[in-house]
């Protein structure tokens, strides 16, 4: 594809935005930008549920941003969820409402991807100078921290501090002490102390705001003459005398502070500050890239048949050392059968076929564990690890396939997923458990060609006449699982060529 055009909407802790742009033989240019305060973490409860009401301020919003979305093809549309749907005990009741809004799913992405995401954003953002780069994104939930070079992460972190959860904890009913201000630091400090040595020994050669908190700062601080370019640590100083004379939220009245971010401001001063003491940084400079962004050009990639996903599931492959031959068989017994079922079991989504082809590949890295129950620690950990380019819901999904690859299916086993991903992953777990069974030799020999005929609950597979009776072990291991999969509704059947059905 050379042209077209690409939208991301980022559902974020405090803010949601969406970037609509043109990509012309590689190369892209923003056409529109969308951005509304929503406050969701504010409709946080301490029991870990939005609110009636910071759901339907989102809502409201998506209802905007869907009419801007309505002649993009759905392929060109990537939109993601972050901190506070991540955390949030009733997400899916939301997302489900708002995918009926957007008329496209919802990604839910884990920290790690957020910060990746967020790190190519600002990459393509800034003139490559070849400098190793620190990349701090604080956010209405979290704060992440990254150092890469080029285009390239290679240290990331993401922390549950944010400007919307550190304002509601220490500066309640909006009061600004010197007390609170120190507490809010201390805090901040004791939650990146674990991996703050890491980033020092990593070192950097220049640091990078990105988002709200640090682009919100670094206009205030240039507004008031406090910095002539980035943000400073004198000018953090003079800013938290300012908040201290204050006293309250409502008294703050700075020049380049709107109305929408003046609620938050606080925290993701004091989160930014302890960021400055205990990375011991003298200056950062701001960019205009961020998740959206990143986003983008994620998603170019994948147009562009450069994906992510295919490097990360290399670096498992290599990192477990699955063997290479039999992974590949596997998964092109199993391309071979989801082409022949994908119309009768309505599989035309691509995002299956990739799915299986990377269960595929990965459904015996949980031997580098132990032979015993190896589906099981696979699943684990697949996902469990971090898996740049992955959603969360990708991963669960990824994992259940390699945990269902092998021995007993239960009914309640695919229970976990959405309705409307149910059958989906019982048909691919399906086609991969009889992919892996044709392989259970780890031969490189040729199979002998079948012939795969479904109907909505039947699948059989018809072998040249004699082979089953020729390959003992392969008979027992259909035999074994026309039983197992009973569990599923789903019938198996396996009969040589001049057999009758």
């Amino acid at each position: 594809m050379s042209g077209g055009t690409l939208a991301a909407v980022d559902l974020g802790s405090n803010s949601f935005h969406m970037i609509v742009t043109r990509l012309t033989d590689g190369n892209i240019q923003v056409v529109d930008r969308l951005r509304e305060m929503v406050r969701l973490r504010a409709g946080l409860n301490k029991q870990r549920k939005l609110s009636k009401e910071a759901q339907q301020r989102a809502l409201d919003c998506l209802q905007r941003f869907a009419q801007r979305l309505e002649n993009i093809p759905p392929g060109n549309i990537r939109i993601v969820g972050t901190n506070t749907l991540r955390s949030a005990k009733n997400a899916s009741t939301f997302l489900a409402r708002a995918q009926d809004i957007l008329g496209n799913p919802i990604q839910v992405i884990s920290g790690i991807e957020e910060a990746r995401l967020i790190y190519l954003g600002v990459a393509h953002s800034l003139a490559e100078n070849g400098m190793r780069r620190l990349v701090i994104d604080i956010g209405g939930g979290s704060t992440e921290i990254i150092i890469g070079r080029k285009f390239t992460p290679i240290r990331m972190e993401s922390l549950p501090l944010g400007c919307v959860s550190m304002t509601q904890k220490y500066f309640p009913a909006g009061k600004i002490t010197k007390k609170s201000l120190n507490a809010a630091n201390l805090a901040t400090c004791l939650e990146l102390e674990a991996v703050a040595h890491l980033f020092r020994h990593q070192g950097w050669e220049n640091a990078v705001g990105s988002s709200g908190t640090a682009r919100c700062i670094a206009r205030v601080v240039r507004a008031q003459g406090w910095s002539s370019g980035g943000i400073t640590r004198a000018a953090l100083k003079q800013l938290r005398g300012y908040l201290v004379n204050a006293g309250e939220i409502d008294n703050i009245h700075l020049d380049g502070l709107g109305d929408d971010r003046r609620p938050v401001f606080v925290g993701g001063f004091a989160i930014l500050e302890a960021l400055f003491e205990i990375l011991d940084l003298r200056e950062i400079d701001v960019s205009d890239g961020a998740v959206r962004e990143g986003l983008i050009y994620d998603l170019a990639g994948k147009i562009t048949h450069e994906d992510i996903r295919e490097n990360t599931v290399k670096h498992l492959m290599d990192k477990y050392l699955v063997q290479p031959n039999h992974a590949r068989n596997v998964e092109a017994t199993a391309q071979a059968i989801f082409k022949n079922v994908a119309d009768a079991w309505a599989l035309r989504n691509d995002d299956y076929l990739s799915l299986l082809k990377w269960a595929a590949r990965l459904h015996e890295i949980g031997l580098a564990i132990a032979h015993g129950d190896y589906h099981h620690h696979g699943a684990y950990l697949a996902e469990n690890s971090d898996l740049p380019g992955f959603s969360l819901q990708e991963q669960r999904f990824l994992a259940l396939l390699i945990k269902t690859h092998r021995q007993k299916l239960k009914a309640d086993t695919f229970s976990l997923l959405t309705d409307e991903l149910v059958q989906p992953a019982i048909r691919l777990c399906i086609i991969l458990r009889l992919a892996v069974i044709l392989h259970r030799s780890h031969s490189d020999d040729a199979l002998p060609e079948i012939e795969i005929s479904v109907n909505a609950r039947t699948l059989e597979i018809v072998f040249p006449d004699g082979w089953l009776g020729e390959h003992a072990l392969t008979l027992a291991d259909i035999e074994k699982e026309i039983k197992q999969l009973k569990a599923t509704g789903y019938q198996l059947k396996a009969r040589d060529a001049n057999a009758t059905g």
